[in-house]
């Protein structure tokens, strides 16, 4: 593929644009499904095993159609914003579809918010319709609507899917096809199509929201990295409420005509393996502590994994070690590493699914089709020389239209020449490949020596005891802060702190190696899978007693 680069030859800058020999897809989410499905009508589209569910595209589409004009019946109109609040299930993808060729903004919910979290994302969004769970885990997730609900003026219905979803179904026998048809004949591919809520460093989530182009692209382009066919299978076990699951997970199968394959409503390891193994997935996607978790498992060498050929690692700092073992144990010998953030649709780089040298293991790959990327300086804004260190920020057809209702964080994330700020500390190299050291926030300042997390991180698990490590700073009234590590020790292995000190010695710089050491059996997770190092560091300022120096 061309690429294009900067032409400065003897000082290149950290600015790439991907290749654009591929042009991007100028439709809707309705149609591309319509016109997969006219292709590969016969073929599987989704299987759901723990829901028992399997259906062709042909089949997937009639219960879209159908969904499309009971939401219709229901009264929403174009632009209207409809919630799902759910774990993975084919009732979900459904109603994502639905929701696209009807011109409803779907509006994500995080199967794991509470009371406040969720009336937070009704109110803000507007919500008028909401699908639901009747609980997940162990959340009553009716008791918390009924809490909420005298809260949330615009919510007129709620759609229990366990036990509501045939009835809301069979209320589109009630409207004609050819109300979806001309629905659809009003929408463009640059209509907000998806509302995803994002965690920030302050304050209360804000709603990233999407187009048909930001989504439909994003998961398509990144299909094409992965080479994939109508022929894969993509075992999807991340959740649908982020853009790793709905995104590159059900739309990068479906612009491809291949089968998205659900093992279960969350994660769990042993699951996800056997449903690899009977379906014959072809692809697997997960953070990487869903990886670790499936390596760890004591009967991984009893499943058929040779199926497998690619999938994405992302969601978190890829640790090399666990990348090998992955392509060595898994036979994922093409697994790529995706990068970006819920408002860049998500994806801004991949590593290609042909490339097996040392930058596919340890770089996040180079700059996705149709997307420029560049590495500045955080404090002056100016692009930097390739080799160094600074902010990545993303520009193209994937860059959110802002955040819902809130120009001033728009304004603040994505300025005048349309540049997304990621707050990823970055390096692009001499080829345009882009490693991630950090994220500012999480960046350590010892004494005035700056310690990236991602770097210690990656030479603890060359240890052979370590399972799972987590870099943070936490305060020092000394140096300003100090470096921890927060380590989950292999099942059986043994080590101290001393011991791991020792290790360090020599082979990190000293003001590297981590001063405190806490050793757990479990880390503080988010739903994806992700560890939450605010939480780390809020627990280790008390543990530690340090409230003094914070």
């Amino acid at each position: 593929m061309e690429r294009r680069v900067s032409n400065e030859t003897e000082h290149p800058i950290s600015y790439e644009r991907g290749p654009t020999d591929s042009p991007l897809l100028e439709e809707t989410i309705g149609e591309r499904l319509r016109s997969v499905t006219q292709r590969f009508g016969d073929r599987e589209a989704l299987v759901v095993a723990h829901q028992h569910y399997r259906a062709t595209y042909n089949e997937l589409s009639e219960q879209v159609e159908l969904a499309a004009r009971a939401l219709i019946a229901a009264g929403v109109h174009k632009g209207d914003r409809v919630g799902v609040w759910a774990p993975n299930r084919y009732e979900w993808v459904i109603v994502q579809f639905a929701t696209a060729r009807v011109g409803v903004i779907l509006v994500t919910i995080n199967p794991a918010y509470k009371a406040a979290e969720l009336r937070h994302a009704l109110n803000r969004a507007g919500v008028s319709l909401l699908f639901t769970a009747q609980r997940f885990r162990d959340a009553d997730y009716l008791t918390i609507i009924d809490e909420v609900r005298p809260d949330c003026p615009d919510l007129c219905k709620v759609v229990v899917l366990d036990g509501e979803w045939q009835e809301f179904l069979a209320q589109g026998t009630c409207v004609d096809r050819t109300g979806v048809t001309e629905r659809e004949a009003s929408l463009d591919p640059s209509d907000a199509i998806n509302i995803q809520y994002t965690s920030g460093t302050t304050g209360l989530p804000k709603g990233a929201t999407l187009s048909h182009r930001n989504i439909l692209n994003n998961g398509h382009f990144t299909a094409e990295v992965l080479t994939y066919t109508e022929h894969e299978r993509v075992c999807v076990p991340v959740p649908f409420y982020h853009c790793f699951g709905m995104v590159l997970g059900n739309l990068a199968a479906m612009t491809h005509g291949a089968c998205i394959v659900v093992p279960g409503e969350s994660f769990d390891a042993h699951a996800v393996l056997a449903t690899v193994d009977a379906e014959r997935c072809t692809s697997l996607y997960g953070v990487p502590t869903m990886f670790i978790a499936q390596l760890a498992q004591p009967d991984l060498d009893t499943f058929d994994l040779t199926s497998l050929r690619t999938g994405i690692m992302a969601g978190a700092p890829c640790p090399v070690e666990v990348i090998k073992q992955v392509r060595a144990r898994m036979h994922m010998t093409q697994i790529t590493i995706g990068c970006g953030m819920t408002e860049t649709a998500p994806v801004a780089t991949q590593v290609r699914a042909d490339e097996v040298d040392e930058r596919s293991l340890t770089t996040v790959g180079r700059a996705h089709p149709h997307v420029d990327v560049k590495i500045i300086d955080p404090a002056t804004g100016s692009t930097i020389p390739r080799g160094t260190t600074g902010e990545q920020c993303t520009r193209g057809y994937n860059v959110m239209l802002g955040y819902w209702n809130d120009a001033k964080a728009t304004a603040n994330a994505i300025d005048g020449e349309g540049w997304m700020h990621t707050g990823d500390l970055a390096v692009m190299d001499a080829d345009g490949y882009v490693s991630i050291v950090g994220r500012i926030k999480d960046m350590i300042i010892r004494g005035g020596e700056n310690v990236y997390p991602r770097e210690v991180e990656e030479f603890l698990y060359t240890l052979p005891q370590i399972d799972l490590v987590e870099v943070i700073g936490v305060p020092s009234q000394r140096y300003g802060e100090e470096v921890m590590a927060w380590i989950r020790l292999r099942q059986g292995a043994k080590a101290s702190s001393e011991d791991l000190v020792a290790a360090c010695r020599g082979q990190i710089a000293t003001y590297k190696i981590p001063r405190y050491w806490k050793f757990v059996d479990s880390f503080p997770m988010t739903i994806t899978g992700k560890t939450q190092k605010y939480r780390m560091r809020e627990i280790a300022v008390q543990e530690l007693e340090l409230n003094v120096a914070a």
